[in-house]
């Protein structure tokens, strides 16, 4: 039976996005709510592709919204919520961990099949397969100080991976961003990128 999304709207100036809470990398953007709201729908049969069977919405329900910011205006959600600060606890740890290392597996997978020359246009800013690639990498690693560790430059890639897990799911009390928010948000540039390449590659 379909459950309810719980979702939360970030309201920025130009964009507003729409966040599913409970399916870390499900969050669209549109120039208004509704916009938004289309968006997050429109974009449920792909996420389906990450979440496996127990995908089943139903009709977003809004809990809450956030001011954005810079970032928001610029396209990508850049503001926790007052939601956010509640811990994780063990199953949900699971749960988002294991639906953010699902998110690398579906960029890994779109990636291994891509040309490696994409048709030029605004998204992205014109960039190719590998360079996509290369941006997301060195952003998580960007991210790694706000999760609450360091990942030193050159770090593989699956040990980079494996660095962020081992931290959201051991939970850093020092860490600048929630776990929850962390997720998310790693989510959220993993699958608009791995889209964006899909996108392109047709």
């Amino acid at each position: 039976m379909p459950s309810p999304i719980r979702t939360y709207l970030e309201v920025g100036k130009t964009w507003i996005f729409a966040c599913a809470l409970d399916w870390p990398g499900w969050c669209r953007r549109g120039r208004g709510e509704e916009g938004a709201i289309d968006a997050l729908l429109d974009y449920a049969d792909r996420y389906a592709v990450v979440a496996g069977s127990r995908f089943t919405p139903g009709e977003p329900t809004i809990v809450g919204r956030v001011p954005g910011n810079m970032t928001t205006d610029f396209g990508a959600p850049g503001v926790p919520g007052g939601w956010d600060a509640k811990p994780l606890g063990v199953t949900e740890t699971a749960q988002h961990t294991g639906l953010l290392a699902r998110c690398w597996e579906v960029f890994d997978e779109v990636v291994a099949t891509a040309p490696s020359a994409l048709p030029k246009g605004p998204r992205g800013g014109g960039r190719d397969r590998d360079a996509i690639v290369d941006h997301v990498r060195e952003a998580e690693r960007g991210y790694a100080p706000k999760v609450g560790v360091r990942v030193p430059p050159r770090t593989p890639w699956p040990q980079q991976r494996a660095t962020l897990l081992e931290a959201l799911r051991a939970g850093v009390p020092d860490a600048r961003w929630p776990a929850r928010y962390s997720i998310r948000r790693l989510a959220w540039h993993l699958l608009d990128h791995a889209w964006e390449i899909e996108d392109k590659s047709t």
